[in-house]
């Protein structure tokens, strides 16, 4: 054979190989994280995404390997199961079907998949996944300083203000230093010579725990473990070591803090007072060597302890640190622990200790100082460029025991000092310096909602003439969120529309905690409607699918023998000081309900309905007990609804309706559960209950002559027409006595917390986007542009904020589902949930020219991009592999389609529906027609 013909070969073998595997997998999943650590062996489900070059392309076939190493696995040997070749196009959350995987073992898996021709793909790269051990009260032991029964700390109810007057202020300061105070725990321990195989660490240390082995910080995480109702459930964290230890001496260090768990502080600003005990740690420590022995380090009372550096620390407080009470190398084998006293065996907490799979808090972003000013004799105020929820790190020189103190706010006073009045009031941060070299610092347990500094004691580092004082020589700001992925992306031609999904986001994000917390300064507490009224935005935006699990969780935890579902959750204080719906309102306690079938939507996954259904029954059986005639009266109503007065309680809106058509909407969702389930009987009831409710709903609230509800106000009315409440021959008159009232209102809206979404959604999907569009493109009050005109860069808690309390709330932020849903038309179908298929149908409006949108699907990246110039409109569109898309195109009759150049009608990878409908398969399009 010649060498040309030889070369000619050559690239047709390559040019084969290359096209017989042009499907690939990518982003191999367990449980919809990559690589799990503590997933439970009794639901195991792989995913995957799938690119291929051929447009249209599909699985037609799997096979999922499970091995007990990464060399069989290598080797493609499921020595634990084997799929073997399954026929299917499911690629997501797909069972395990071997023997029941063993708790704390590490098992190694791969997933290949047939093409629509039946060519494979190559193998995935080698996953891991960790199954979560078996962790009980038999083999824990909890640790501290003191034992609660000596602490003097008051029983683990909630303690809610007027402090004083109730005498809280002198109950809780008879608690013992100790039982409040943070501390360091640390163990010294011996590793074989031996090869490790595997060192796994699982702890939780409760409110918050820094761990350390070695003198280097295991993980990155804030105010781990996650926050939760500690009676019932406590998470712990699940770490892989191995790389951190050494043969010989070893040392383990944590540093514990308070927290929610033990709010106990007095001195300062504190929203409730409330202690599950002191702070405690729990540690295990599992070696397994390659010889098949292995090697355990518990917390149990051979630890020691001793305060730590941080003398004051309060979750709503602040925090204060000495550094000439640092301990250098505390947290390594060669320290002198001499001094330092026996860790206590305490009372174990409560709570069932469950592995945290959701992603942990982390510093995500960080600011530097854009401005600064000179208020005040002795302080400066530092403008750090945005507001957010976290905390400052500090570069500072000095002498010994000189003092920097930070108040932290959203806004300013008059007088250009930081203002704390309206957020919670003294919350600060205190640094004593050790005076021998730089100093950085930052606050370990606290964090506040701000956006300016105001540093007291300190010369500036740009200061020519620096006096006596320490100088500070940088501050950075941490923005702290849930580390979660960012699924969503939209721009459009419309700034306003474009810095409004800005604006709202650094909201969702500074609120996006162990919980969704409502602000992230003078509350931090997890307010439940937000979670479904803001649940699409969320959802297109981040990638939630650990999260929601968590608060489902939170929510089953909360909820009341009698079946009530807080309207906070966990329910650390009880708001009930306020008024009767800071606990029990059905738009609040609803998500309990809502959210699992939202969570459904988005990811096709029923886990939540099947797990949490008898918390959905219990709440609404709660709900019939309550109401009379089918009617329930109590509640929040449209929480801060607008108009000429002082938003709070809703005033446009009566109560009971809203109240009764949550009722009727979660009745109805739960006999839609147990249909699901299989539950006939409870299908049978809720259904029933659901057309009574309406029934009653109609007679009391709907006036036959006007066609209109309740009170007429845009709330009253578009719940109704939202829920499909409203009889069908009376549709069209309840959305034109919609339309009425805001076009009445110079085309604003009056709705609050509870309206926006079904007033949005009721106008978006019913044609009326051109009122949509008037209503929130403009810089006035009510609107999202009147609060970019004050240059804030977080949503804040009302629609003026010029009268509202907090900067950084995302409660009003419904507008987010309208920009991908309705503006770039990427929508779920409901009767296929999960985006495997779902739909495109792009609402140009108003004077929009472009929209580019995408939301990172289970699947892959959905992408739109549309565009209007010259009377030619152009969408493309990128649909991942093994998906399909029904595009609808807004467009004129008699127009002529044109698919990537061609008419559409010549095109044999796209089937026509209807007119201006086609389904797509995987791949790029390109669709225009010109309007003449």
């Amino acid at each position: 054979m010649t060498r040309f013909y030889r070369t000619i070969f050559l690239f047709a073998t390559l040019a084969g190989s290359f096209f017989a595997q042009a499907m690939e997998v990518k982003n191999p999943t367990c449980e919809m994280l990559q690589n799990p650590m503590g997933i439970s062996a009794s639901q195991v489900r792989f995913g995957w995404q799938l690119t291929s070059f051929t447009q249209g392309d599909r699985q037609t076939a799997y096979r999922i390997i499970v091995s007990s190493s990464k060399a069989n696995a290598e080797k493609k040997l499921g020595n634990v199961w084997d799929s073997h070749e399954v026929k299917s196009g499911k690629s997501q959350l797909v069972s395990y079907g071997g023997k029941k995987l063993k708790a704390g073992e590490r098992y190694y898996w791969r997933v290949m998949a047939r093409d629509v021709a039946g060519q494979p793909s190559a193998w995935s790269s080698v996953q891991q996944l960790d199954v979560a051990p078996v962790i009980n009260e038999v083999n824990v032991r909890w640790i501290g300083a003191i034992k609660k029964a000596d602490s003097h700390l008051p029983e683990g109810k909630s303690y809610t203000p007027p402090f004083k007057k109730h005498g809280y202020d002198t109950l809780f300061a008879k608690v013992d230093t100790l039982a409040k105070r943070s501390i360091m725990l640390r163990k010294n321990f011996d590793i074989s010579k031996k090869t490790i195989k595997r060192a796994m660490v699982y702890v939780s240390g409760l409110g918050s725990y820094e761990l350390s082995i070695n003198g280097k910080r295991v993980g990155s995480s804030i105010f781990a473990p996650a926050w939760s109702d500690y009676d019932k459930t406590i998470y712990y964290n699940i770490y892989n070591v191995d790389t951190l230890l050494s043969a010989g001496a070893n040392a383990v260090g944590v540093l514990l803090g308070n927290g929610f768990y033990n709010e106990a502080e007095l001195a300062r600003y504190h929203k409730l007072l409330r202690s599950f005990g002191p702070p405690t740690l729990f540690f295990r420590m599992e070696v397994d060597y390659t010889d098949g022995t292995s090697s355990t380090v518990i917390s149990d009372n051979t630890w020691k302890f001793s305060p730590s550096p941080i003398t004051y620390n309060s979750i709503y407080g602040g925090e204060d640190y000495n550094a000439l009470l640092e301990q250098d190398g505390w947290d390594t084998p060669e320290f002198d622990d001499s001094t330092w006293l026996s860790a206590v065996v305490q009372e174990s907490p409560t709570g069932r200790l469950r592995a945290q799979l959701m992603p942990s808090v982390k510093v995500m972003q960080q600011y530097d100082v854009k401005h600064v000013i000179a208020p005040k004799k002795n302080a400066y105020v530092l403008d750090m460029g945005q507001n957010l929820s976290g905390f400052p790190t500090i570069k500072v020189q000095g002498k010994a025991g000189q003092v920097v103190r930070i108040y932290p706010a959203e806004s300013l006073t008059k007088d250009s000092l930081a203002d704390q009045k309206k957020t919670g009031s003294p919350h600060y941060y205190q640094y004593t310096l050790r005076g021998d070299s730089v100093e950085e610092w930052s606050p370990r347990f606290s964090y506040y909602g701000y956006q300016y500094l105001q540093v007291e004691n300190v010369d500036l580092w740009r200061d020519e003439s620096r006096g006596k004082k320490p100088v500070l020589l940088d501050v950075v700001s941490n923005f702290i969120y849930a580390s979660v992925e960012e699924t969503g992306e939209f721009e459009s031609s419309n700034e306003i529309f474009n810095r409004t999904h800005w604006l709202i986001n650094n909201a969702m994000k500074s609120n996006m905690q162990a919980v969704f917390t409502d602000c992230p300064q003078r509350e931090k507490l997890g307010w439940l409607e937000q979670t479904h009224l803001n649940g699409p935005g969320l959802f297109y935006n981040y990638n939630l699918a650990q999260f929601f699990p968590k608060s489902m969780q939170d929510m089953a935890d909360g909820q009341y023998r009698t079946g009530l579902v807080p309207s906070t959750v966990p329910q650390y204080t009880d708001l009930s000081v306020w008024g009767e719906g800071f606990v029990d309102s059905p738009e609040w306690g609803g998500a309990a309900v809502i959210v699992p079938f939202m969570y459904y939507q988005y990811y096709g996954d029923s886990t939540l309905i099947v797990r949490y259904f008898d918390v959905m029954r219990r709440y609404v059986d709660y709900l019939s007990r309550r109401a009379e005639g089918h009617i329930l009266s109590h509640g929040l109503g449209d929480w801060y609804d607008y108009g000429d007065f002082r938003a709070g309680l809703s005033r446009n809106t009566p109560v009971s309706l809203v109240a009764t058509a949550h009722y009727y909407y979660l009745a109805k969702l739960t006999a839609q559960a147990a249909a699901m389930l299989g539950k006939e009987n409870y299908e049978e009831k809720y259904t029933t209950l659901a057309k009574n409710i309406r029934w009653a709903f109609n007679t009391k609230f709907f006036d036959s002559d006007s066609k209109q509800y309740g009170t007429g106000s845009q709330t009253s009315n578009a719940i109704p027409l939202f829920m499909n409440i409203v009889e069908p021959q009376n549709r069209d008159a309840v959305l034109l006595n919609i339309v009425k009232d805001v076009q009445a209102h110079g085309n604003r809206l009056t709705t609050g917390d509870v309206g926006n979404r079904y007033l949005f959604q009721s106008l978006a999907r019913n044609g009326y986007n051109d009122v949509m569009y008037a209503m929130h493109n403009h810089y006035d009050v009510p609107g999202y542009g009147f609060q970019l005109k004050f240059g804030l860069s977080t949503l804040t808690e009302q629609w003026d904020p010029r009268h509202g309390a907090s900067m950084n709330h995302f409660m009003l932020g419904q507008i987010e589902e309208w920009f991908f849903h309705t503006l770039a038309g990427i929508a779920p179908d409901e009767k296929r949930p999960g985006f495997q298929h779902f739909r495109i149908a792009p609402v140009p409006v108003g004077d929009l020219t472009h929209v580019n949108a995408s939301y990172n699907s289970l699947y892959g990246k959905i992408k739109v991009n549309w565009t209007t110039e010259n009377s030619t409109f152009t969408l493309k569109i990128s649909v991942p592999v093994n998906t399909t898309a029904t595009v609808a195109l807004p467009y004129a009759e008699g127009v002529e389609i044109m698919l990537d150049g061609a008419p559409i009608e010549t095109a044999g990878n796209v089937k026509i529906l209807t007119q201006g409908s086609i389904l797509v398969g995987s791949g790029q399009y390109t669709f225009s027609y010109s309007e003449k």
